[in-house]
C-alpha cells in the first residue's frame, strides 16, 4: 500500500465526516402499530504511523476540522479504520455455513424503555456489548445516517426502525474494550472498502463475494421436515452480494490485558503487531478465534455503503448515484448518457442507483425466479429512477422521501409475486408430469 493512497483515504474520510455533520438525516417516524426502534454505532479511528512522536492529550477535545489538521492524522502513513463486530451464532443455528460465517455488523441494539433517544441507545448498547464508552471525550458523535426500516425476510412486515450514528475516535491511543462472550471486534482499513489507486497507475477494486441463504428457511415453518425440503427444491436459494473484509489484526474476544489497554494504536502496526509475534504471547485470548474472511452483507453492507457515498468527489454539490458508483468501482451511466426522457443508455446488468439501494438485494439461484422478479419489478424500477431524478435536481425532496424503504417495499413485493407464479408453474408442471406418467403406464 502506498503512502499516497493512505493519505488519500484520510482526505476521503475528512470529506465524508464533514458532509455527514452538515447533512440532516432522513428520520423515519415509527408507526403506531410498530413502535420498536434500534440504533447502531459506526465507529471510526485513524491509526498513526509507527514510531510517530505523539503529542500529549489536549485538555479540550479537538473539533472535527482541528482533528484532521493534527500532524499524526494527516501524516501520509496514517490509516483510517472502521469497527465491525462478529457475533458468533450457536452451532445448532438453523442457517447455512456461509450465512453463519458472514455475520458481521455494527455494535448496537434495540431501544429499551427509559432510553433518552436513539443516540443514547447506540451509546448504551455499544457499552454493554463491547465495553466501549462513546460518552468519553475520546470520542465524538459526528452525525446520523438515514434511518432504515427492518422488515421480515421478504419485506412483508415492518419489525423496527434502525438509526445509524457515526462516531470518531479523537485520540491516537487504543481504548480498552471488553466484548461480551462470543463477540469479536474487527478493525478494518477503510481503503479496503473502495477502489485503491496503486503506484503503477492502475486501480484495485474491493473483493466482492456472495452469501447464500436458503429461501425455504424464510418461507416455511422452522420445524417443517417435509415442506422445507420441498420448497428448497422448488425455489432454490438466494445469493446476497457481500463485500469481503480484510482482517489485518486478530479479533479482540475479551478484555485487554492491563499493560496493553492504553498502548498507542501505532503499536498494532509496529513492535506489537500480532502478525509479527506469536498471538499467544501478546493476545492469549485470540487462540480460539477463527482466522477466516469476513463478509459484509445485507443491512450492515447498506449502512457501510451509505457512509462511503459521502466520500464521493466534487465537494459542495449534491451526492449523485454516479459519484457512488465511481467510488465503488461499478460501471455506471455518465451524465452525457442521460437523455431528455430520463432513460438509460449503456446500462449493463443493473439499475444504476446508489449502491446502498441495489447492491444489498439478492438474486435467486433459479433463472426463472429472477425473470419473474424483473417482470413484476416495474414499480421498483420507477422508484429507483425517481430517486435518481431527485438527486440530480437537488433540493430537499430526496430528504423527505424514504427512497430506501420504497425500494425495499417494491422490490420484495415483486419477489413475492414472482415466487407465487413460480410455485404455481412448478405445481402445474408436476401435475402434468404425473398425468403424463399415469397415461403412459395405462395406455
Amino acid at each position: 500500500m502506498s503512502s499516497d493512497h493512505t493519505n488519500y483515504s484520510t482526505n476521503l474520510l475528512s470529506r465524508a465526516l464533514h458532509r455527514i455533520r452538515s447533512t440532516p438525516p432522513r428520520v423515519i417516524t415509527s408507526p403506531p402499530t410498530q413502535p420498536r426502534r434500534a440504533a447502531v454505532a459506526l465507529i471510526l479511528r485513524v491509526v498513526p504511523p509507527h514510531n510517530f512522536h505523539l503529542p500529549p492529550k489536549p485538555v479540550t477535545p479537538p473539533s472535527l476540522t482541528q482533528f484532521f489538521d493534527l500532524d499524526w492524522v494527516k501524516h501520509p502513513a496514517a490509516r483510517p479504520e472502521i469497527l465491525f463486530v462478529r457475533r458468533q451464532k450457536p452451532d445448532n443455528a438453523e442457517t447455512n455455513e456461509n450465512t453463519r460465517d458472514a455475520h458481521v455488523a455494527f455494535p448496537g441494539g434495540r431501544t429499551e424503555e427509559g432510553d433518552e433517544g436513539s443516540l443514547y441507545t447506540a451509546m448504551r448498547q455499544t457499552w454493554e456489548e463491547i465495553g466501549l464508552d462513546l460518552a468519553e471525550s475520546d470520542y465524538t458523535c459526528v452525525g446520523q445516517l438515514d434511518d432504515r426500516e427492518i422488515t421480515t425476510s421478504l419485506g412483508k412486515r415492518l419489525l423496527m426502525i434502525l438509526s445509524p450514528f457515526v462516531f470518531l475516535q479523537l485520540t491516537p491511543t487504543e481504548t480498552p474494550t471488553e466484548p461480551v462472550p462470543e463477540t469479536s471486534l474487527h478493525w478494518v482499513p477503510l481503503n479496503s472498502l473502495y477502489p485503491e489507486r496503486t503506484s503503477s497507475g492502475t486501480t484495485s477494486h474491493p473483493l466482492w463475494s456472495s452469501v447464500t441463504v436458503d429461501t425455504a428457511s424464510r418461507l416455511t415453518p422452522r420445524h417443517s421436515r417435509i415442506l422445507r425440503p420441498l420448497m428448497r427444491v422448488l425455489v432454490g436459494t438466494m445469493q446476497f452480494p457481500a463485500l469481503v473484509l480484510s482482517n489485518p489484526h486478530p479479533p479482540t474476544l475479551g478484555s485487554l490485558d492491563e499493560k496493553f489497554s492504553h498502548r498507542p494504536l501505532a503499536a498494532e502496526v509496529g513492535v506489537l503487531n500480532p502478525a509479527l509475534h506469536p498471538a499467544t504471547s501478546l493476545y492469549p485470548y485470540v487462540k480460539s478465534a477463527e482466522s477466516q474472511d469476513l463478509k459484509l452483507w445485507g443491512l450492515s453492507l447498506g449502512m457501510t455503503l451509505d457512509l462511503l457515498s459521502y466520500m464521493s468527489p466534487s465537494p459542495g454539490v449534491p451526492l449523485t448515484p454516479w459519484d457512488s458508483d465511481e467510488l465503488m468501482g461499478v460501471e455506471g451511466v455518465l451524465e452525457e448518457d442521460w437523455d431528455e426522457k430520463s432513460k438509460y443508455k449503456g446500462v449493463k446488468g443493473r439499475i444504476n442507483a446508489p449502491p446502498s439501494l441495489t447492491s444489498v438485494f439478492p438474486r435467486f439461484s433459479y433463472p426463472d425466479v429472477n425473470f419473474w422478479i424483473w417482470v413484476f419489478g416495474k414499480r421498483y424500477r420507477q422508484v429507483i429512477r425517481s430517486w435518481e431524478e431527485s438527486l440530480r435536481v437537488g433540493g430537499t425532496n430526496d430528504t423527505r422521501v424514504n427512497w430506501t424503504g420504497a425500494a425495499l417495499t417494491t422490490f420484495y413485493a415483486a419477489v413475492r409475486k414472482a415466487l407465487v407464479v413460480v410455485l404455481i408453474l412448478r405445481a402445474i408442471g408436476v401435475l402434468c408430469g404425473v398425468t403424463f406418467g399415469v397415461w403412459w403406464m395405462i395406455r
